[in-house]
């Protein structure tokens, strides 16, 4: 009697940590699919290119040297100024509009509540490129790289209307894509260990969307080579 009650308590103390264990772990993979969203990866691409590859960006040394913009270096407030235009205005816009009450969640788990959100955000990238493109002339590198970051948006706005690609495959493997174009081109970057923690992210994210059954394996494998395809494709061609 006495060993029944002490296997029945310990199986259920088994249960209740791998319970305890399947929670974190939804958590975890949660909190990474948070940090590492698809917004967020124009960023993350500029930000190492500005501080780890600059040469891939012409006159961007030729100016950093005499140009500020207000307290901040040259690279500091372009990147600011990217963040600002590729994150936070787009997640403003899409909140406005879950406020309003077109979307039902802002993790747009379906295909009806990703296609306003997605439309915005091809808009906003597309006038963001248009900038680049016209008003800071002097680095056209930068103009190409967002073109090709709004053209991945639109073909995953395109796709969604019919099936639920992955944008934070696409945006990760864009990302991917982007900076080993730049290795190829730069081979003096040196850029060998940010490319392999790269792709140590990519795993970790990847593992965490199938963690949370966000999206299946062949909606995952889609986005990683739509993603790697666009973003090297456009930095060996057109960089």
């Amino acid at each position: 009697m006495m060993n029944s009650l002490k296997f029945a308590l310990a199986n259920k103390a088994f249960r209740h940590s791998l319970l305890l264990l399947q929670t974190l772990n939804t958590r975890l993979a949660y909190i990474l699919s948070v940090l590492l969203h698809p917004l967020l990866m124009p960023t993350l691409l500029f930000g190492i290119i500005f501080y780890q590859a600059p040469v891939a960006i012409a006159n961007l040394d030729l100016f950093s040297g005499a140009t500020k913009v207000g307290l901040l270096s040259l690279k500091q407030g372009l990147l600011l100024l990217i963040l600002l235009q590729t994150f936070i205005v787009p997640a403003l816009a899409i909140y406005f509009i879950y406020r309003l009450g077109y979307i039902k969640t802002l993790e747009m788990q379906t295909l009806r509540d990703r296609r306003l959100p997605y439309l915005i955000t091809v808009i906003i990238y597309t006038l963001i490129t248009a900038f680049y493109t016209k008003s800071i002339s002097q680095f056209p590198e930068i103009a190409v790289l967002m073109s090709s970051i709004t053209f991945s948006i639109a073909v995953v706005a395109f796709i969604s209307l019919y099936w639920k690609i992955s944008a934070h495959a696409v945006g990760i493997s864009g990302t991917i894509g982007a900076v080993l174009g730049v290795a190829i081109h730069y081979p003096e970057t040196q850029l060998i260990h940010t490319f392999g923690f790269l792709i140590l992210l990519a795993g970790f994210l990847l593992a965490a969307r199938l963690q949370l059954a966000a999206h299946t394996l062949a909606q995952i494998i889609a986005g990683v080579v739509l993603g790697l395809v666009i973003s090297l494709s456009a930095t060996l061609i057109l960089l």
